[in-house]
């Protein structure tokens, strides 16, 4: 069968499709990837169709302007707010979106669609197609339960109604910020226009979409009360060391002294990545740790490095993080998985959107220390931290645990399982 896989965001956004694209390839189906152009070699790699669409939604997210605008995001509203404040340039990059989504969507022709909450024009393109979709968030931000609330919400003690009630918001404030995009795409592709009471958790059949979080059951407290058509049976893992070559000098610095504590944010290093880079060399100082740094996407600027830190630009992590003592990063959810797999204490440091999440979660695990927020990071905090993280045993107990429990799941395999049921009910049909 012919499956669309729609992604959108960084690299953390993409691998994890990559690795569920892989494996749908290997069982035989024919697999497009769609997403930014930057990633179209990472895809071909693995053998995957690459389906266009335009990098500047990507350029204009990692540009200063933005960092700084997304700086103070720690919740749904504050995305509100920040989304407001960009719609000027966002706009006319969403349109491209829309437009270079359904062109690849339209020559690959699929049998099914699975898709990223950011790729939202997905729902309307498979309703157009006469085909189901599947919603792939790497986070619980739609599937709505009376446990807790939707991340972004506070937890209040209230009851369930006001836990589903956020839930509903979420995507009703979702449906709001899209339908300027997605409605002209509808109109014009003879679809009827939607209302902002639109549920995109339904298709226009009334029927319930399948929705499969790239997630394990260890990781997120799963609710009881999530229907039998919402899934979180864990994460997408994807083997990357086949053709990795370490530096000669990297290995050396491994093997010559304890294990080294990693500390990389990614593409998120703020405004200033020279002065990042400077607290984070004076706190690893303080800590009298060992640290592999990692400049990555980002760009930290350092000039000078001290004899117990190492920097790299990138190395894969299913390579780097079982040989590190303890993990520090942004809190991107395909990080937070790779640490947690390698069974290492993590300490987040999130910048905005799902990141604080992850931070809370760690602390919640028992796996590392309370996040430690961009905005407040200094050397001093960062120290304390570091050394609150490689010298408490029940952290690294903890995060073995939870390591070896998620190097025992078949995330993939069990999300193609529900893949091809759903492909089957459209066989049948």
């Amino acid at each position: 069968m012919k499956i669309m896989i729609m992604t959108l965001g960084t690299r953390g956004d993409v691998q994890p499709y990559v690795a569920l694209g892989k494996g749908l390839k290997e069982r035989g189906h024919d697999v497009t990837v769609c997403t930014s152009g930057r990633f179209q070699p990472f895809i071909e790699q693995y053998g995957l169709t690459y389906g266009y669409m335009d990098d500047a939604v990507i350029a204009l997210i990692d540009s200063e302007e933005v960092r700084a605008i997304m700086g103070g995001v720690t919740n749904l509203f504050g995305a509100v707010r920040a989304a407001f404040k960009m719609m000027g340039q966002v706009g006319p990059l969403q349109k491209k979106m829309i437009a270079d989504t359904w062109q690849t969507t339209e020559k690959a022709n699929p049998d099914l669609i699975i898709f990223h909450p950011k790729t939202y024009g997905a729902t309307h393109f498979a309703e157009k197609l006469g085909i189901p979709s599947i919603l792939a968030p790497t986070i619980p931000q739609f599937a709505a339960t009376a446990e807790f609330p939707a991340f972004g919400f506070p937890s209040l003690p209230i009851g369930g109604w006001y836990n589903r009630l956020s839930y509903q918001l979420t995507v009703r404030l979702t449906v709001m910020g899209v339908a300027q995009y997605t409605n002209p795409w509808r109109k014009e592709h003879s679809l009827k226009k939607q209302s902002v009471g639109t549920d995109f958790m339904f298709n226009q059949a009334g029927e319930p979409i399948t929705v499969i979080h790239p997630i394990s059951n260890h990781v997120i407290d799963v609710p009881t009360d999530w229907p039998e058509y919402i899934h979180a049976k864990g994460y997408w893992f994807l083997e990357e060391t086949a053709d990795y070559s370490p530096p000669s000098d990297l290995i050396h610095f491994l093997e010559n002294g304890p294990a080294p504590v990693y500390i990389g944010f990614g593409s998120m290093v703020g405004n200033n990545p020279q002065q990042l880079a400077q607290t984070i060399i004076e706190a690893i100082q303080k800590a009298g740790v060992r640290a592999v740094l990692a400049a990555g996407w980002g760009g930290l600027a350092v000039d000078q490095i001290p004899e117990n830190i190492f920097l790299i630009d990138r190395a894969p992590h299913n390579w780097l993080f079982p040989q590190m003592a303890a993990v520090v990063h942004h809190g991107g959810a395909g990080t937070v998985a790779a640490g947690l797999k390698a069974g290492k204490p993590t300490l987040v440091c999130p910048y905005f959107g799902d990141q604080p999440y992850w931070g809370k979660q760690m602390q919640k695990l028992g796996v590392g220390p309370a996040p430690l927020l961009q905005k407040k990071l200094t050397a001093d905090k960062l120290a304390a931290r570091l050394v609150e993280l490689t010298t408490n045993a029940s952290f690294a107990q903890k995060a073995a645990i939870i390591g070896e429990k998620l190097r025992q799941e078949d995330g993939i395999g069990a999300a193609i399982g529900v893949i091809e049921s759903v492909l089957g009910e459209r066989v049948m049909v």
